[in-house]
């Protein structure tokens, strides 16, 4: 549904925003000002008596109540628990808040329970004469009743082939979209028929989130503990993912980048591309190091989620994912040397990054992660208008390639071009470096499963968990394709093509030693 513009995205949006309005409005030790306004939102966003999208407007609220505790960083509660929706907000105004995991919720009272692997026939069978589908069932599970195809669901075993032969594309087969889209397999059926995730199987990719048509499923945010930061004397940076071009409308151009973001409280802004282009060195090293001599192949490390799933699923083979830090800690570690005693928010496409930056080990480079989508609810919060914003040519630096890491593909490209480059000897002209890819973590399992049974020996393997790459991120705004144009424009207008001739090259080392010490 990415790029449609729905009921959901709308109160997700207003959640957003309303929490962020909340935050910039808070005064110190003002707890009871702010407890009065978060019992008044859900109010204000379901506004009346009468409910617009679920069986009672009491719903809609209480709904809301719970994506409101989630975009402060609070724990989300069930229908049994007997708590304000201020309970623990006291938390809140402490900039240096983490979540407490679990990072991706589901709202139990929200969940429409969706029929889950279930082969259904629908109105429009005609009772043929032929009856294929009766005559390929394997397990005798057909009847006709009335002229009608009727599944005995004890016997059916949902194989398929009934689907494939009707030749009225009558009976179809209901997943739960949720489930549909979880390539670990982590998200099963509770006692009630609802939704339930296996935390231990889960990566947090938020697929599951971004494809839930009920609004069910939501994150944990920083929202409010970022504004908190802004207000503080602190300086905070802004470190934006190259998926942000296009993002935020046609208005919000590259020229508009910076100035937006100072209109939020931010101090600068700075492309994390720029650390993109170092990890690219850096893996670019790691490969020429190690494949096939010492690995026998070696997967990118950007995608936390994929990273994540080829460590629960193939433990055996996690030593052959690069070491090279990811793109936003490089570009957290280079602003913070820049700046030292600044904090840094990342802002990307990606719901993994938010766990990936509450390890202790990257805690002090990267203090805060916020989705395009959650920066929308800033923007709206402190009424931006882009086009009425001042235009600033100075976001520079960045390569094409390290632009091109938000689209599945460019993570591979990019560190193959960097290997041409600065290994000639070892890839001579006309011989190329191997690479396979995957979008999706269900496509990412296979392509980690044939690397297991040696197809991939001596490759570069690139996994992105999201269809599309980052671009397709939980935490996106635009349709993908459209997104895909946006990166692909703005890569063609980079001063520099490749990572080695980044502006920032000869920090990489420094960096390297900080990460060792």
């Amino acid at each position: 549904m990415r790029g449609i513009y729905t009921s959901v995205n709308d109160i997700r949006k207003s959640v957003y925003a309303e929490v962020a309005k909340l935050s910039y409005d808070y005064k110190e030790d003002a707890l009871q000002e702010m407890f009065v306004e978060m019992e008044k939102i859900p109010y204000r966003i379901c506004p009346g008596e009468i409910a617009l999208h679920r069986e009672s407007v009491f719903l809609e609220r209480a709904i809301v109540r719970e994506n409101m505790r989630m975009a402060m960083g609070l724990s989300a509660r069930t229908a049994t628990e007997q708590s304000s929706v201020t309970n623990g907000a006291e938390e809140c105004v402490k900039p240096e808040k983490y979540y407490q995991p679990p990072l991706i919720n589901i709202i139990k009272f929200a969940c429409h329970a969706c029929p889950d692997n279930k082969v259904k026939v629908t109105d429009a069978c005609q009772g043929c004469l032929a009856h294929p589908c009766r005559e390929v069932c394997p397990k005798g599970a057909i009847s006709f009743v009335n002229g009608k195809s009727v599944i005995d669901e004890s016997k059916c075993i949902k194989c398929g082939k009934c689907l494939q032969v009707c030749p009225y594309g009558a009976i179809v087969k209901l997943e739960r979209p949720c489930a549909k889209a979880c390539g670990m397999n982590a998200i099963s059926s509770d006692e009630y028929g609802r939704a339930d995730i296996d935390y231990n199987k889960c990566v947090s990719c938020g697929m599951c989130l971004a494809n839930c048509p009920f609004g069910a499923i939501a994150d944990k945010a920083q929202i409010f503990q970022v504004i908190q930061a802004i207000k503080s004397d602190v300086p905070v940076y802004a470190a934006i993912a190259p998926a942000a071009t296009g993002q935020f409308g046609p208005d919000f151009t590259p020229e508009k980048m910076r100035p937006a973001f100072k209109a939020l409280g931010f101090e600068d802004v700075i492309e994390v591309a720029i650390g993109a282009d170092l990890c690219t060195l850096s893996e670019a090293k790691d490969f020429e190091e190690n494949v096939p001599e010492k690995l026998p192949f070696m997967a990118t490390s950007c995608c936390p989620a994929w990273s994540s799933m080829a460590k629960k699923l193939f433990p055996e083979y996690s030593h052959c994912i690069s070491m090279a830090l990811t793109p936003m800690v490089l570009t957290g570690r280079l602003i913070k040397k820049k700046h030292p005693g600044c904090k840094v928010a990342f802002i990307g496409p990606c719901a993994a990054k938010k766990l990936e930056a509450s390890r202790r080990t990257i805690r002090s480079d990267v203090d805060f992660v916020l989705t395009f989508e959650e920066v929308m609810g800033m923007f709206e919060a402190k009424e931006v208008v882009f086009a009425d914003l001042p235009d600033d040519d100075t976001m520079h630096g960045a390569s094409g390639d390290g632009r091109g890491f938000a689209v599945s593909g460019g993570v591979a490209s990019a560190v193959v071009n960097c290997i041409h480059e600065l290994y000639p000897d070892k890839y001579p002209e006309g011989e190329e470096v191997k690479v396979a890819s995957a979008e999706g973590l269900d496509n990412c399992r296979k392509l980690l499963a044939m690397a297991k049974a040696g197809k991939y020996n001596g490759y570069l393997l690139e996994g992105m968990a999201c269809p599309g790459g980052c671009i397709a991120g939980a935490g996106t705004i635009q349709p993908i394709q459209k997104s895909a144009a946006s990166v692909a424009k703005h890569k063609s207008v980079s001063t520099n093509a490749h990572a080695t001739q980044s502006d920032y090259k000869e920090l990489l080392e420094i960096l390297e030693e900080t990460e060792k010490k």
